[in-house]
């Protein structure tokens, strides 16, 4: 997956004390030639509190801040706060979406990043928080980094999906129409409805079928989704600059049901068996639609990344040892 790492035009810091929470008017109206989107999870006090803050610091240094009509209800906003209501495009015109919140609401987030092309930063208010970049503790550094466009941004893989109802072409194979589309920037899964039966699938890669078995369902996923449902499943952790697409089988009954790692420009389906009750397809694990008997469920590479900023330079090595506190006693490194 090409990261597409560059760095941003970067200027001086404005001269304005950034900090959350320093003592200090807000002017009436930002200058306008700078806005920034902000979403936060208003339904945790430390979400509203941080939401406060990066505000203050922002409209203090003459930047625009945008936000959610429906969450600015709950926010403690000044005046000069613009409010948008939550379409696609909200984030449009703006020059970074700034998130507050845990994993899901980075991932919601990340919808309006890919619809309007503007860079997503991430502060982690949850628990593992993969995708942010920064934690509570960083707000006053988020702000100034906000404030000097002292940030790289790089682009992850997406990916887009279809679904096709069962119907048979002439030569008796698939042919069915396309009734849903989706894409995702962690995964797509196709899921069991009922809980007391399998889904009984065929896995296919690059048009050729790989296995059948039943099971709970099967994981598709990205690099960047490597880390999230599909290493619950037992998938494997990719490194964010692999070019790959992933395909976890979960709680298959089947002989060999292995986790799959295919090219970046593969093509990879599910197909519902006939003789098995409807799935489920869930895009993020925020957007689903229902599965009828025969489906066939088309994922590939999406055609539109989703943006990330990035104000470290830490190895994806070192950020994996530390979301998961993972134990690295005794290690010496190379000898120098």
């Amino acid at each position: 997956m090409t990261e597409d790492s560059r760095a941003t035009r970067s200027t001086p810091p404005t001269p304005c004390s950034t900090a959350p929470g320093t003592a200090g008017a807000v002017p009436a109206h930002p200058d306008g030639d700078r806005t920034v989107f902000l979403l936060a999870h208003t339904g945790r006090p430390a979400a509203v509190r941080s939401a406060e803050l990066v505000v203050q610091g922002l409209l203090r240094c003459g930047i625009g801040v945008r936000v959610l009509a429906d969450e600015a209800a709950d926010l403690p906003l000044p005046d000069p706060v613009e409010t948008v209501t939550a379409k696609p495009d909200a984030a449009e015109g703006c020059e970074l979406l700034v998130v507050l919140g845990g994993d899901g609401t980075l991932l919601r987030g990340a919808e309006f990043a890919r619809a309007s092309g503007v860079p997503m930063l991430g502060v982690n208010l949850g628990r593992v928080g993969f995708l942010a970049e920064a934690e509570r503790d960083d707000l006053d550094k988020v702000v100034d980094r906000v404030v000097s466009r002292a940030y790289e941004v790089e682009e992850r893989m997406t990916l887009d999906v279809l679904v096709r109802n069962g119907g048979l072409g002439t030569s008796g194979r698939s042919g069915g129409q396309i009734v849903h589309a989706d894409w995702a920037l962690n995964e797509v899964s196709v899921e069991k409805a009922a809980r007391e039966r399998m889904l009984e699938v065929v896995i296919e890669v690059d048009g050729r079928p790989v296995s059948s078995f039943g099971g709970d369902g099967v994981v598709c996923a990205t690099p960047t989704g490597s880390t999230a449902y599909a290493f619950s499943a037992g998938g494997p952790v990719v490194w964010p600059e692999v070019e790959a697409l992933l395909m976890v089988p979960i709680s298959a009954h089947a002989l060999f049901a292995k986790p799959l790692v295919t090219a970046p420009d593969s093509v990879l389906a599910v197909e519902v068996q006939p003789q098995t009750p409807h799935g489920v397809l869930w895009a993020d694990g925020r957007r689903s639609v229902e599965l009828p008997s025969g489906a066939r469920v088309e994922v590939r590479r999406g055609a539109v990344p989703v943006r990330l900023a990035r104000l470290h330079h830490a190895s994806f090595t070192d950020r994996l040892v530390a979301k998961f506190a993972l134990p690295v006693t005794g290690w010496r490194g190379a000898p120098r």
